[in-house]
């Protein structure tokens, strides 16, 4: 006997943040789902919940909890039963789960580059000293400031339609988003550029749409078994064991980038001065095998480095 599969009658529940982009990702995860198990559409319902980072929308991230905000509620929802998988974009994922729950797939990484926006033409290079660039991200921040101390950088919070508005409206007159996102929207024409890793490492897992499940929910991991992304997962792993031997949050400005080329693995890391004052980068090579290893070792030096207080 195969597991018991949804049906219209009793659907699979998604449970997903109610932006566009949170709603995209959720729609990629249950379309992928249909067609790997032959289902149809009204087999699943995607459920949308508001989590503390979206209702809170007047304060900087880092003060009002860093990395949970976004996902808290939605775990909840898993707990209790209320839904059966909850969609994550992986950059906003703690390294820790709650007792009970578990991250059992992951979708095939898209591009994992910052888009730079702005009304006008041009790179970031190219703006004018003094000029107002708006982003709610303090890796973004001190990337900035460390490599263009002359500009103003001001809060910039929202989803990327809330953004692009205020920047319509003259809140900044620049900013930053992940090409992932535009891409899963649609909207990639709206990033004046991408930028390159080599000139601004990205978030930890920025492009990565992680999948959580009960532990003990048999039926959900043979089906998500089904369209889990075995490059992204190795990737990942690296990054995150990266991340995790530093404590990241969203009150520490961290960029990481785990690639595969063949069985190796390349992750390179860095970390910054919330000021952007200083920068320290770290680049490892290994085998694929040894992703966590090298994620580990890696923040290790970095740590070492660092010293008490580097990140203020």
């Amino acid at each position: 006997m195969g597991i018991e599969l949804p049906s219209p009658d009793q659907p699979l529940r998604i449970g997903t943040r109610g932006s566009p982009l949170a709603l995209a990702q959720a729609h990629e995860t249950r379309d992928r789902l249909m067609a790997a198990h032959g289902l149809p559409e009204d087999a699943f319902e995607v459920v949308a919940i508001k989590t503390t980072g979206d209702r809170v929308q007047n304060r900087p991230l880092s003060e009002i909890g860093g990395k949970g905000l976004f996902t808290k509620e939605i775990e909840e929802g898993l707990l209790s039963g209320a839904i059966d998988i909850a969609v994550h974009s992986m950059k906003d994922m703690p390294t820790v789960q709650p007792d009970g729950l578990e991250l059992t797939c992951y979708l095939p990484r898209e591009d994992v580059r910052d888009a730079f926006i702005t009304l006008g033409e041009g790179g970031l290079a190219d703006l004018p000293a003094g000029t107002v660039v708006g982003t709610s991200s303090l890796r973004r921040r001190a990337q900035l400031k460390y490599r263009r101390p002359d500009l103003e950088v001001v809060e910039f919070r929202g989803n990327v339609q809330t953004r692009l508005r205020k920047l319509r409206e003259g809140v900044a007159s620049a900013t930053f988003l992940a090409m992932a996102g535009l891409r899963r929207l649609g909207m990639e024409d709206l990033a004046t550029r991408p930028i390159e890793p080599d000139d601004m490492l990205p978030a930890v897992a920025q492009g990565a749409i992680g999948i959580e499940q009960r532990l003990d929910d048999v039926r959900v991991s043979e089906m998500l078994g089904a369209i889990d992304d075995i490059p992204t997962r190795q990737r990942l792993v690296a990054e995150r064991a990266f991340l995790a031997g530093l404590d990241g949050s969203c009150q520490t400005p961290i960029g990481g980038l785990a690639e595969i080329s063949g069985e190796g693995l390349r992750l390179r890391g860095e970390i910054l001065r919330p000021d952007g004052s200083e920068c320290l980068t770290h680049e490892i090579e290994g085998v694929i095998a040894d992703g966590a290893a090298m994620g580990a070792e890696a923040a290790s030096v970095l740590r070492a480095r660092a010293g008490e207080g580097f990140f203020g």
